[in-house]
């Protein structure tokens, strides 16, 4: 035990930028707190012990705010950062190297006793706020992104986001390459699908001019493209007026639109 705690410890001082010193650590984390009460819960589960497994896990609840079943699984160097709201089934598989921010369900989708809830495997980052619901399996090196609902297998080394989540490639690079505390750094695939659609109709507009010059059309065709697409937006919510220039339309996706 003491040999796992000095473990534990080490890992959330090398995971955490504001952790302080070994015994800030021990009296401070709560999702240190739950994982050794854990220990306790599970050791008693196992010998099938009645009710004391769930009134240790109970208790840890009302102490740390993280709620985790006796018959949760949940391997070495397991770091849940704040950890209020933190809800981990009893078929529950959590693998070694994984951080788990506050808010995150791990849950099942099945009322029989069965495996009805996720396996995660090893290295992995689950942001603050995700829910990842039944018996499916999140392999090695993969980030869930904040507020994700995750219903799918995922395989290993992606980065999943939205609702439903949904793969996305990440510069071919494995997550351990990253750093695992910015899962705030996600790809925007509904953005990215809306650029593309801008990209060509650009395209499009370029193609007609070419068209216009040739049939003499030019004005009455460039007279109708260079209407704005979004001034009207802009000016009923007291926003200077802008062009639909590339740049525009990139900070219009990601300021205001999406």
């Amino acid at each position: 035990m003491l040999f796992w705690l000095n473990n534990e410890i080490k890992n959330i001082r090398t995971k955490d930028p504001a952790a302080g010193m070994w015994l800030e650590v021990l009296l401070c984390y709560p999702g240190l707190h739950a994982l050794m009460f854990h220990k306790f819960a599970h050791f008693f589960y196992k010998l099938q012990v009645p009710v004391l497994p769930r009134f240790i896990s109970h208790f840890s609840r009302w102490l740390t705010g993280i709620e985790i079943h006796p018959g949760a699984k949940i391997s070495n160097r397991v770091f849940i950062d704040h950890g209020k709201g933190v809800v981990i089934g009893e078929t529950t598989e959590v693998g070694s190297d994984v951080i788990i921010y506050q808010g995150v369900t791990l849950g099942g989708t099945s009322t029989k006793k069965v495996k009805r809830h996720p396996t995660l495997g090893n290295n992995i980052v689950v942001g603050c706020g995700a829910k990842i619901l039944g018996n499916i399996t999140i392999g090695d090196n993969c980030q869930i992104g904040a507020n994700s609902v995750v219903i799918k297998d995922v395989p290993p080394n992606s980065t999943v986001i939205g609702i439903p989540a949904r793969i996305v490639v990440h510069e071919g690079r494995k997550i351990s390459e990253r750093d695992s505390l910015n899962h705030n750094l996600m790809p925007d695939p509904e953005a990215d699908a809306i650029k593309c659609l801008l990209t060509k109709i650009k395209e499009l507009e370029s193609a007609i001019k070419i068209i216009s010059k040739e049939t003499n059309t030019t004005s009455k065709i460039e007279g109708i493209l260079d209407q704005q697409l979004i001034p009207k937006f802009l000016e009923e919510n007291g926003i200077q007026t802008k062009k639909d220039t590339p740049e525009n339309l990139d900070d219009y996706i990601h300021g205001m639109g999406i």
